[in-house]
Order: C-alpha cells, then sequence, then structure tokens
C-alpha cells in the first residue's frame, strides 16, 4: 500500500476516535498497533461511543456483530482495530476512484 494511502486512511482515523497524535503512520501495521489499544479501552470504557464511531464510518451492522460476539476476547480489539482500517481504505478507494 503507498505511503499516502496509508496517510490518508490513518488522518480519517485521528478525526474518528479524536486521536491527538503528532506521529506519522506509513504503515499499516502501525495504524494497527496505534488503534487497537484504543479500541480496547473503548470495548471496556466506552463501549457507547465506539459503537457510535463503527455506524458513522458504516463499518456495517453485521461485520460488528461478527466481531462482538464470535471474536476470541482477547484479539477483539485487534480484529475490530482492522475492521476500521479496511473500511476507512475502502472509502479512500472508492473517493479516488470516482473522483
Amino acid at each position: 500500500m503507498e505511503n499516502q494511502f496509508i496517510q490518508e486512511t490513518f488522518q480519517l482515523i485521528k478525526k474518528d476516535f479524536e486521536i491527538e497524535s503528532k506521529n506519522d503512520v506509513d504503515a499499516e501495521e502501525q495504524l494497527l498497533a496505534l488503534l487497537t489499544p484504543i479500541i480496547h479501552q473503548m470495548l471496556n470504557r466506552d463501549f457507547e461511543r465506539l459503537l457510535q464511531i463503527c455506524y458513522r464510518i458504516d463499518l456495517g451492522e453485521q461485520r460488528l456483530k461478527e466481531i462482538l460476539h464470535h471474536a476470541d476476547p482477547e484479539s477483539m480489539s485487534k480484529e475490530l482495530a482492522q475492521a476500521i482500517i479496511q473500511r476507512q481504505m475502502k472509502k479512500i478507494e472508492i473517493r479516488r476512484r470516482y473522483s
């Protein structure tokens, strides 16, 4: 994945999760490493807000339920982070294709 694509994805996620980060992210793995603990904390402390973000970014109710009900609790945060990153990447891809 090109660096610009990752940067755009990072900017969307920073906005969605109100992340105060001065660092740049130039790989999907870095983005995943940044987002996973944030989602883990939200699952435990701010579940409503996490759900609102998922609906706002249009993660898909089916995908969200699948992760929440079937993922191993140890890997749930990471799976949710991956799904959110993939959704935001898809959004950027679609915007690029039709602009």
